[in-house]
């Protein structure tokens, strides 16, 4: 999958981690296992069902015909159309929710998807180079059996997409480390701390650029 030329998220890293793994022996060290391709009807336990629609049918060669759809979804620019969009959020959604499955049934202590953690999308709208929000969904398969869940972000930009799911809950306790101060996508600050029930549930810790391990 590609995103277009000269666009920064590059799917093919994807494939560079698993080369690594399987080069380094790692995956000995594993249990592979190819989780089973879940529906678009589960991706709607999340995302509105236009959305999930819009993503079903929209293709480089018909984006013409989409193109109210294309600035109410924001797909377009930074969340490019490419060939095999959808199969591609499928994919890496799959690995989510079936590593979740994994833990509620006790199959797994851990469980990683190299592809997974596309943290931006919201109900409605792709953002940040994120269409489905893996993270969201696998979380409400864990809490099917968990009462609560810690969600923890370590990546450079603020889980925005993650915290907005959950703000007015405390069955979900969300914390990200991020940099912050004109850095997309602007949000994270660490007065931001959750809503009604959710109060005190969303932790922040928006961080200076230039932050290393001292």
């Amino acid at each position: 999958y590609h995103y277009g030329q000269g666009h920064p998220m590059k799917p093919h890293r994807v494939r560079m981690t698993h080369n690594l793994v399987v080069n380094y022996g790692l995956y000995k060290k594993m249990d592979v296992f190819r989780p089973r391709l879940i529906s678009p009807t589960a991706m709607t336990r999340f995302h509105s069902d236009d959305y999930i629609n819009f993503l079903k049918v929209i293709t480089p060669d018909n984006m013409s015909d989409y193109t109210r759809q294309l600035q109410r979804f924001n797909v377009g620019e930074d969340c490019p159309v490419f060939d095999g969009l959808f199969e591609f959020c499928q994919l890496y959604t799959s690995g989510s929710i079936g590593g979740s499955a994994r833990l509620n049934d006790d199959n797994a202590d851990v469980v990683i998807n190299w592809s997974g953690g596309l943290h931006h999308a919201k109900k409605a709208e792709a953002s940040g180079f994120c269409y489905i929000n893996d993270c969201v969904l696998a979380i409400l398969e864990l809490l099917k059996k968990h009462e609560r869940v810690l969600y923890i972000d370590i990546d450079i930009h603020h889980g925005d997409g993650v915290e907005e799911a959950f703000y007015s809950t405390n069955r979900v306790m969300t914390v990200s480390f991020h940099k912050f101060g004109e850095y997309f996508p602007g949000t994270g600050d660490v007065l931001d701390i959750g809503y009604a029930d959710g109060k005190n549930y969303a932790i922040n810790f928006p961080l200076n650029d230039g932050m290393d391990d001292e």
